[in-house]
């Protein structure tokens, strides 16, 4: 088993006895299930439905004063601690950025040891494995309890790429991504029974027409080194999609589905830079490319 030590994530505090009502107006997915221990996966849209920000919230147990945690993007979490206030209104609650205070460990490849407090199984996707909010001077400590290796944050990147859960910041843009497009539909970020919440509107109509053109994407690359975040995807000159993050030959891209599903079709290859990418499967692309492994 292994663990590592996140350190672009931070914690966001939300308490009072509004903490989950407030909340739970405001982001993607119900807030009902969760409890100490227990985390769901959430964002924060625009009123045009575009990610703010994602986080995973869970709730602290009654012997860290309760509240809900956020854990969140480092970078986003003065800006998201001040956004959530703005939302406060009369709300009785309390928005604190405790990322000075806690950070967020990842621990994987098992089931841990021991469930100290703060710990809970990352509810985006089984194969990820579990998460600890703790503060940086007590991993070591940490990942002892638990039974854990610790490791580099690169190697729970290259885990992350390979069960294909996308990175804001790498492989979508923050402000700029639909949820549908950052997989938070597939990765029970979103609920399409929920009452309404910040965006919702965008994002149903998305849902009901099946109009999502672009998605993140597994891709895998062809031997060479791997291509920035950032670099343009193309096919015969023509623009495709973004490359994300990669990591052992493979990575993540934001892809226009109708023009690989053509590029597919037409036998043209895919180039992020001068790299020559393939696509890990092709189940997302419309049917007329065809459904066969690339």
């Amino acid at each position: 088993m292994k663990s590592a030590f996140l350190p672009d994530r931070g914690v966001i505090k939300i308490s009072g006895d509004d903490a989950r009502h407030f909340l739970g107006n405001l982001v993607t997915t119900d807030l009902d299930d969760i409890g100490p221990g227990r985390a769901r996966f959430a964002a924060l849209l625009t009123p045009q439905g575009k990610i703010i920000a994602d986080f995973l919230v869970t709730e602290a147990p009654a012997g860290h004063g309760g509240g809900l945690l956020l854990d969140c993007p480092l970078p986003l979490a003065d800006q998201l601690t001040t956004k959530l206030g703005f939302y406060k209104l009369r709300a009785r609650i309390t928005v604190e950025n405790l990322s000075g205070d806690l950070g967020v460990m990842a621990i994987w490849d098992g089931r841990p040891a021991a469930m100290p407090d703060l710990t809970f199984e990352d509810p985006r996707e089984p194969a990820l494995g579990w998460r600890m909010l703790v503060p940086q001077d007590l991993i070591e400590k940490a990942a002892s309890l638990v039974g854990a290796e610790l490791v580099s944050p690169s190697a729970y990147d290259a885990h992350r790429i390979a069960c294909a859960v996308p990175k804001g910041g790498a492989d979508f843009s923050y402000g700029d991504a639909f949820p549908h497009e950052a997989n938070m539909d597939r990765l029970h970020g979103v609920d399409f029974d929920k009452g309404c919440y910040v965006g919702q509107e965008v994002v149903a109509r998305m849902q009901h027409r099946g109009t999502t053109r672009s998605r993140v994407v597994r891709v895998l690359l062809d031997g060479r080194s791997a291509p920035a975040p950032g670099t343009a995807i193309t096919t015969a000159d023509k623009p495709v999609g973004t490359m994300g993050s990669s990591a052992g030959g493979e990575g993540l891209a934001m892809i226009r589905l109708d023009r690989a599903a053509e590029a597919l079709a037409n036998g043209t290859s895919l180039q992020a830079g001068e790299a020559p990418i393939r696509l890990a499967a092709n189940d997302d692309l419309p049917a007329a490319a065809g459904t066969a492994s690339a």
